[in-house]
């Protein structure tokens, strides 16, 4: 599949994905560079007055295949975003003809690599322990956090909260996510999952994303739960997780936290310079 390509002068290429229901405005800066602004990606994430998202994803030039900048729903930036990688990824490895490539992101160096049968594999890097570097607001045990229910605390490049329940499936996670979203614990604000165990190796698990809400996928939230479900001993380090839009495999490796899972090119389009103009 070839990079996107201005199709008019007068507006903007884009694509829309999602991995799991996990869904996604690409744009490449290779093709043309764009200047996000919070209100530009605001007005992009509408479902109704734009195209809708849970984050847009920027395609940049940089020292590995491409850079990646993630954004959120409210216009705030997130350093990593699993699913988003993993579909850009495909993307890339059907552009190149490469079957393995180099990111970059804030988040740090990730590798892509394709796992056959149409699915994608990202290495998310190691996870994230220390109160400081998830962060937390004070020093404490980030495996069961002082709030009720005992959360675990992660870090994979932006902060995770994991309650281990009885059943995921009867939280109102509307009404729970945002909740913790804003503990005062974490003072960048937290992703929200809510997962019980089916087995050594299975998770079930529902996911409150900052900034955006109820999403039917996460791929950080993903690597985060695996990685507290095995800090807790309830699963071993490899697991299958199921999301309210499908599966994903995580595997807590030495060399980092690998996501395997499918994903889905949608459609491409082009923003008006009507509609960009008037989000300035």
């Amino acid at each position: 599949m070839p990079a996107m390509s201005m199709t008019e002068n007068i507006g903007f290429p884009f694509m829309k994905m999602h991995g799991l229901g996990n869904d996604f405005v690409v744009v490449d800066a290779r093709v043309q560079d764009i200047a996000i602004t919070p209100a530009l990606a605001q007005g992009i994430a509408h479902r109704q007055f734009g195209v809708g998202f849970d984050q847009l994803a920027v395609i940049s030039n940089g020292a590995g295949d491409a850079h990646l900048t993630f954004y959120n729903a409210d216009g705030s930036t997130s350093a990593a975003c699993g699913n988003a990688t993993r579909c850009i990824a495909r993307h890339l490895m059907l552009e190149t003809g490469k079957d393995a490539l180099h990111l970059t992101t804030d988040r740090g160096d990730l590798y892509a690599r394709d796992a056959g049968e149409g699915l994608t594999s990202v290495n998310m890097g190691q996870p994230q322990l220390d109160w400081q570097e998830i962060p937390l607001a004070e020093e404490m045990d980030t495996l069961e956090l002082p709030i009720e229910g005992g959360p675990t605390a992660t870090g994979m490049g932006n902060p995770h909260c994991t309650f281990f329940v009885e059943d995921a499936d009867l939280i109102p996670l509307a009404e729970f996510g945002p909740r913790y979203e804003h503990h005062p614990l974490y003072p960048e604000r937290t992703n929200v999952q809510v997962a019980h165990i089916v087995g050594p190796d299975h998770i079930r698990m529902r996911v409150w994303e900052r900034g955006v809400g109820v999403t039917l996928a996460s791929g950080s939230s993903s690597c985060a739960t695996a990685v507290a479900a095995a800090r807790r001993g309830l699963t071993g380090r490899r697991v299958r997780i199921d999301l309210d839009g499908g599966t994903l495999w995580i595997d807590w490796r030495e060399d980092g936290v690998w996501m395997t899972g499918p994903t889905m090119h949608v459609f491409s389009g082009t923003f008006t310079a009507e509609f960009l103009d008037s989000l300035r």
